[in-house]
């Protein structure tokens, strides 16, 4: 009777093929180890800091191996951050790496669509209106004219929107709300739908961070932290509470930050936009050297350069002293008089010029004098509660 023979096997003698696919090395036994280690940390971090891992690495690897983040990652890191799932030191790493790196213009876009998801909205139905992108944390060299100006362009019937927030990183210089109570008029602790029943009636409103957007209010201690200026400083000068038709104004220091604006902003959908190289980055035009501002319509810029002297504006630049110093300096001009009032002639022309109310700059200058003369601003400031 014949028996058949074993089929030979490849494997060497003495090993079961149901071991073929583990690690036989010692090497390989413990980077199997390692991996299952590293997904058990992963898995205790939770799914929202380990996420947010994940994003840390594609913008601080390095110049070789970073990698940017798409519009919806920067979307995403943004939310995580605002709705506090991700550490205060995975916060840190990623502003500071993506300060270091520099954000790309689609980065600044994916963030600002998180602004306007989570951010408070205000609304002027039927009218369009001027809303200006100034740093949260103020001004420290020069008097500010923004409030002012705000004033009085909407005692003229061109509503203006303005945000800020409290005291901040990194110059904590003085804020528009501080400016508005040394005016009398209080913004801070309103509830939105009062600061939106002041546009209602009045054509003026500002949104304030702490009352309005606390999820953005809690990455101050973070900014703080680091005490560099991160990406979320960017999306103060992009981002506006307003929705709807409007015309964005938003203020830069460097040219490289104003393209990127462009390029964000056109993404965004921002239709209208004004860049302005203003005081200490702000909206205030200059008075002692040329205005360097561009028209953004529909993706496409124009240069606009605006010289003072040209319409006879030789005013020096009026230096910060305190805010009691600014508040009879405010005062005087709201009237036509002082050391700040030539300075604000010509941003209330220049804006009203910006605003299509008139087709010449001259015009527009012409109107500001009146509306200083006839004390047009001064009016709207006890008209809105001011003694």
């Amino acid at each position: 009777m014949s028996q058949s023979l074993p089929k030979p096997s490849s494997s060497p003698a003495g090993v079961d093929h149901r071991d073929a696919a583990r690690p036989t090395t010692s090497a390989g036994r413990r980077q199997e180890g390692w991996a299952e280690r590293r997904e058990e940390r992963l898995r205790s971090l939770g799914s929202g800091p380990a996420r947010f891992r994940e994003l840390i690495g594609k913008v601080g690897s390095g110049e070789h191996t970073s990698t940017g983040l798409d519009r919806q990652e920067a979307r995403e890191a943004m939310d995580l951050m605002l709705s506090g799932q991700a550490s205060a030191a995975q916060m840190g790493a990623f502003l500071i790496a993506h300060r270091i790196r520099r954000p790309l213009p689609i980065e600044l876009t994916g963030m600002l669509d998180s602004y306007r998801q989570h951010g408070p909205v205000l609304e002027t139905p039927g009218r369009r209106p001027l809303c200006f992108g100034v740093p949260y944390d103020g001004r420290s060299r020069t008097a500010p004219l923004l409030p002012l100006v705000a004033l009085v362009l909407a005692s003229a019937a061109v509503p203006v929107v303005l945000h800020g927030g409290d005291p901040m990183p990194v110059k904590y210089g003085v804020t528009l709300a501080e400016l508005f109570e040394a005016l009398g008029i209080g913004w801070r602790g309103l509830p939105l739908s009062a600061a939106q029943e002041r546009l209602n009636r009045h054509g003026l409103a500002l949104t304030h961070q702490c009352d309005h957007f606390p999820l953005a209010d809690g990455l101050v201690p973070v900014r703080d932290a680091i005490g560099k200026r991160p990406p979320v400083a960017s999306l103060e000068l992009l981002w506006t509470p307003h929705r709807g038709e409007h015309l964005l104004v938003s203020g830069f220091v460097h040219p490289p930050t104003e393209s990127r604006a462009w390029e964000a902003l056109t993404a965004a959908g921002e239709t209208d936009v004004l860049t302005v190289k203003g005081l200490e980055g702000s909206t205030d035009l200059p008075t002692t050297r040329a205005c360097i501002t561009a028209r953004l319509r529909q993706g496409d810029a124009e240069r606009i350069l605006l010289h003072p002297r040209d319409h006879g504006i030789s005013a020096p630049e009026v230096p910060w002293q305190d805010l009691d110093t600014w508040q009879g300096e405010a005062l005087a001009a709201l009237g036509g008089e002082g050391v700040l009032a030539e300075a604000l002639r010509w941003n209330v022309g220049a804006y009203l010029w910006f605003a299509g109310r008139f087709e010449c700059l001259d015009a527009a200058l012409e109107q500001a004098s009146a509306l200083l003369m006839a004390r047009s601003g001064e009016r709207l400031r006890r008209e809105m509660g001011a003694p």
